[in-house]
């Protein structure tokens, strides 16, 4: 079953790591915040956004 990304967009400090980590899930929005790309994800994709998620620095990033 898929799961599903979400970012807090308040938490975002827009450091810009999860459009570099991983450019087919993420990218930065005209206010330099994290947006979601593809929202549902399973197999390899979701193994890349946990990993990203993990790696978020104010854990601004959920995977559920």
């Amino acid at each position: 079953m898929a799961k599903k990304v979400v970012v807090d967009r308040e938490g975002c400090i827009g450091c810009g790591l999860c459009a570099s980590v991983c450019p087919e899930l993420f990218t930065m929005d005209d206010e330099g915040k994290s947006e979601v790309l593809v929202s549902d994800v399973d197999g390899d994709l979701e193994a890349t956004a946990e990993d990203t998620a993990a790696q978020c620095p104010v854990e601004a990033i959920k995977v559920e």
